[in-house]
Parts: structure tokens; sequence; C-alpha cells
């Protein structure tokens, strides 16, 4: 999944899959996150947040998503 690098102190990349309404995140310290079922609607206020780290805490962490880490898939064809 492509990502977009965004500025945050916790955050270095999101990127989101439409038609699997999933959410991945690159964090700083280099894991990568999944978050399932995850709505256009919430990706797309999440990047508009002033502070998108705490948006994320807030909306996705919070908010009850299911996530995955996915680090260790990042070199392999998926």
């Amino acid at each position: 999944m492509q990502r977009t690098p965004v500025q945050s102190s916790n955050l270095k990349s999101i990127g989101y899959d439409p038609n699997a309404k999933q959410l991945e995140v690159e964090f700083q310290n280099g894991k990568v996150w999944q978050y399932a079922d995850v709505t256009a609607e919430t990706h797309a206020d999440l990047l508009k947040q002033k502070s998108i780290g705490s948006a994320f805490n807030s909306t996705i962490v919070k908010g009850g998503y299911k996530g995955v880490d996915v680090t260790r898939d990042q070199g392999k064809a998926r």
C-alpha cells in the first residue's frame, strides 16, 4: 500500500485502501500497522487534523479499531 508522509512526532506516513477499508500507518520507529474497517471519511478527517498523531490516537487507537503489526511483511509481496 502506498503511504503519504505526514508531519508528526510519532507517525511517519499513512496510507489507505478504500476497497479494503484499511488504514496503514508507519510509525517513526519503523513499525507498520494496518487497521481494518476504517471509512474513507475517517481517513480524510485524520489527514486534515492539526495534530495527526493526537487525532490518530483518539480516533483509531481509542476508537477501538483492530490493528495488526505488519512490519515483518513489508519486504514480501502481498
